[in-house]
């Protein structure tokens, strides 16, 4: 059994930490926040222990493994304190928001041969890994245009965006790591933005609805499209379209129940509007796929190394805004 302990109890905290906990082969010995009533409530929830400090998980030979859902800005110092204890490190997205630290961060700790997910966790949803298998085994021949669709029901609350790292780092990091997952590298980044929702958002400083076209090495191109605000849900969809054939990802209704009258036809249930319950199979997923890398000792799928080149093509489409052009990657 992987001895767990998760630091940060809030919304993707307790869902990681009840996932841990359903695993047969982990077992979530600990819970940290600095809010402590967060890690009280989740500890109460599944049974587990209230550590009292970073500190205390790190010296608990029970813990072979970390999962990081804190705030943002607290990522590189756990990761670095993790991995200098000797724990297998999963850390939600991103790394940080500036990648000078994430640089400074590595140079810190490579050397030490660290076992780091990040948790890019559409890589393990059942239909977009599929589809993935897919196009690696040369279905559509070669990728020719790739267009990513993700659309939240709703924005998130002011505080959060001031403190998010704007949309490019916050919301579509997860669609520039499936673009790279599926078109490769990234050499060319053009993006347009809008605040076309939220007052507010406009005067934190950030955007609300983007566009973005790549071109990657391959010379495949791709469209990432990303809103705030969904009418009908949570919009997830993917199109993957080649020489010889496309293939595509829709949403996922409540339930697979068509109605059909003089009124309306296909006409079914609303998409799901919630992304824990969009991608639950694709959460519990990639806890599998790392507890197997701390079992054995390897390398997760997506590593310290996905989670700056996600963050570099979100720092270049956010230089692309300000300048109205391309920016060209090396």
């Amino acid at each position: 059994m992987v001895g767990f302990a998760v630091l940060g109890c809030g919304r993707i905290g307790g869902m990681h930490a009840r996932d841990i906990h359903a695993h047969p082969r982990a077992t979530l010995v600990s819970c940290y926040d600095v809010i402590r009533g967060a890690a009280k409530d989740t500890a109460k929830e599944l049974g587990i222990a209230v550590a009292d400090s970073v500190d205390d998980v790190l010296s608990d030979r029970r813990v072979r493994a970390v999962l990081i859902a804190s705030s943002t800005d607290t990522h590189i110092d756990l990761i670095t304190r993790c991995v200098k204890a000797g724990k297998g490190v999963f850390c939600e997205k991103p790394v940080d928001l500036d990648i000078a630290r994430v640089d400074a961060c590595w140079a810190d700790i490579g050397k030490l041969d660290p076992l780091i997910m990040i948790g890019f966790n559409r890589r393990f949803d059942p239909s977009f890994k599929a589809l993935h298998a897919r196009v690696e085994a040369g279905e559509i021949g070669r990728l020719e245009q790739l267009v990513i669709t993700s659309r939240d029901p709703s924005p998130p609350p002011p505080a959060y965006v001031a403190s998010s790292g704007g949309l490019f780092r916050d919301m579509m990091i997860h669609d520039f790591d499936m673009a790279r997952c599926l078109a490769g590298e990234i050499v060319e980044v053009h993006a347009v933005g809008a605040t076309l929702i939220d007052p507010e958002i406009a005067r934190l400083g950030d955007i609300d609805a983007a566009m973005v076209v790549m071109r990657a090495a391959s010379g495949a191109l791709i469209h990432i499209n990303n809103s705030r605000r969904c009418a009908y849900g949570y919009d997830q969809r993917l199109e993957a379209f080649g020489e010889k054939a496309m293939l595509q990802v829709h949403n996922r209704h409540q339930t697979t129940v068509e109605s059909w009258s003089a009124d309306r036809t296909h006409a079914m249930d609303p998409v799901q509007d919630f992304f824990i319950a969009r991608y639950a199979e694709a959460y519990m997923a990639e806890i599998d796929h790392f507890v197997d890398c701390v079992e054995r000792r390897e390398k997760p799928l997506v590593g310290f190394a996905d989670g700056r080149a996600a963050l570099l093509l979100a720092d270049a489409a956010a230089a692309s805004l300000r300048s109205g052009g391309a920016v060209r990657l090396a």
